[in-house]
């Protein structure tokens, strides 16, 4: 079993939540709901491990929040 950290947003224009793994190539997409989003970025990376464990570009670390007067 393989343990990926999502990046989540909402689209402003769709109103859509778009996910991706950060530093995984193709491994993103959008749903209407967090639970299609969920689904979605599973069946992305499953079909995308068919290809191979792939070698992240990058490593989610965290986020920070930025107070800027």
């Amino acid at each position: 079993m393989r343990n990926y950290t999502a990046i989540v947003e909402r689209c402003k224009e769709t109103g859509l939540f778009v996910g991706f793994i950060p530093g995984f190539q193709g491994a993103h997409t959008q749903g209407e709901t967090l639970d299609e989003l969920h689904q979605n970025l599973q069946e992305v990376i499953e079909m995308l491990l068919e290809d191979g464990e792939p070698v992240l570009e990058a490593e989610f670390i965290g986020t920070q929040n930025i107070v800027v007067a």
